[in-house]
């Protein structure tokens, strides 16, 4: 389930709880996700799956609903 692999590597890079409700996140909605743990999960998510963001695609890569969107640009079917 590439989707939840996805989860996880929010709830991980963000450092949140492993039954945090990611899929409404969006950048700086959440203590957290700053600018530092941004660049670790654009990093973790190119890792997870295999991909290369380039640089419009780590800027605009602002929710979780958003990066979804990116992966699934580059190849990268998410449905559960």
């Amino acid at each position: 389930m590439k989707l939840e692999r996805l989860r996880h590597v929010f709830r991980n890079s963000l450092e949140l709880s492993d039954d945090s409700p990611v899929d409404d996140l969006e950048y700086r909605g959440n203590a957290q996700w700053d600018s530092l743990a941004h660049m670790s999960l654009v990093a973790a998510i190119e890792d997870e799956f295999g991909v290369m963001l380039d640089t419009d695609e780590v800027i605009d890569l602002s929710s979780f609903n958003r990066a979804q969107q990116i992966l699934e640009k580059h190849g990268v079917v998410l449905a559960d």
